[in-house]
């Protein structure tokens, strides 16, 4: 085997390693979930096996305990209606394909009018199909199926904030410093991107964007680490830290989007063969001032204690090049600067 096959292969494991590391809670959380409401359902009498309590955490469960209340209650009621009109079609027609296709169209209306979290309630017209299938009378599966389910929802409402609970101050931390760490970058390439091959730009620009959206899908992350711990009475205590650490990484989906104006404006000009001179001053000028921004974006995100001086010595560098440049161009590079400098220092 070669180095290059032997480095692909150790690359596949990492990369393997990397997803069971994250997917391994969550995983074991549905595993130990779905035995507690097997065992909980038991305990109460079921018999035969309760499958359809397992099910729950199966269908319901994710890193956010907030999504499994809502799958679980969108369970439970499409459950209730599916199998009231599976009995009530049973009672009024014989099965057969016209009684099945009443049922499962009743069925997608009914969902589509209880509906939960935005989405169309397809349980319903799930569970109006299974009573079909049952050779027991359709009351009593219905009644069985039902205590299931509850049995189930209550398993999984209790377990999901306390099994391998996503600790929110450190999942916070982690997407502050990529953030952090996706602007600096950005910012630092645009400037060396200033004045350069048009293609060098465009490609800079396309990169920038998506640090830019990976900024605000941390964001989105974050707020569901923070709902997280509503749920987690383990991490109460950790309020502060939370408060603190969603600031941090809400400034820095404001910040990205004048990094991205300013990568666009470098990719604009770069296509401006007589703006070439303009460009080699600002080229010689603003990475500078660009390299202490960064510098201030950096301790700021990453909750430094001398971030208020790191965006102090930021704006005298912006001071001294405002006296200098004077050039359309130099002032259309210097703006989004500016506008990074001045949501910092509002930040504080």
């Amino acid at each position: 085997m070669s180095s290059e096959q032997a480095g692909a292969h150790l690359g596949a494991w990492r990369r393997a390693l990397k997803v069971v590391r994250a997917d391994f809670p969550g995983a074991a959380r549905v595993v130990v979930t779905a035995v507690a409401a097997w065992q909980a359902a038991r305990w109460l009498g079921s018999d035969p096996l309760p499958v359809y309590a397992t099910l729950v955490p199966l269908i319901a469960l994710r890193s956010d305990p907030m999504s499994a209340v809502t799958l679980s209650t969108q369970r439970l009621v499409g459950v209730v209606a599916g199998e009231v009109l599976g009995i009530t079609v049973l009672h009024v027609l014989h099965p057969s394909t016209a009684a099945l296709a009443v049922a499962v169209g009743a069925g997608m209306l009914l969902g589509m009018a209880l509906r939960v979290g935005g989405t169309l309630n397809s349980q319903v017209a799930i569970s109006t199909l299974l009573v079909f299938t049952t050779s027991a009378s359709p009351d009593a599966y219905a009644w069985r199926r039902l205590w299931e389910t509850a049995t189930g929802l209550a398993v999984t409402l209790l377990l999901a904030p306390l099994l391998w609970p996503p600790n929110p101050p450190r999942v916070l931390a982690a997407l502050a410093r990529d953030s952090s760490e996706r602007l600096v970058r950005s910012l630092t390439s645009t400037t060396a991107a200033i004045g350069t091959d048009p293609d060098v730009a465009a490609g800079n620009l396309e990169r920038v964007r998506e640090d830019a959206q990976a900024v605000g899908a941390n964001l989105t992350q974050a707020r569901a680490a923070e709902r997280a711990m509503r749920f987690n009475p383990l991490h109460l205590g950790h309020r502060a830290d939370v408060r603190h650490l969603m600031r941090r990484i809400a400034l820095a989906a404001e910040l990205a989007l004048p990094v991205q104006t300013l990568a666009k404006e470098t990719a604009a000009f770069a296509a401006r063969p007589d703006l070439g001179p303009d460009l080699v001053r600002a080229r010689g000028a603003l990475p500078g001032l660009a390299a202490a921004t960064a510098k201030a974006v950096e301790h700021t995100l990453d909750g430094h204690a001398d971030a208020p001086a790191t965006v102090a010595a930021a704006r005298e560098d912006l001071t001294a090049y405002i006296r200098t440049a004077k050039h359309p161009v130099e002032v259309a590079l210097r703006r989004p600067v500016q506008q990074i400098l001045t949501e910092l220092g509002e930040s504080d």
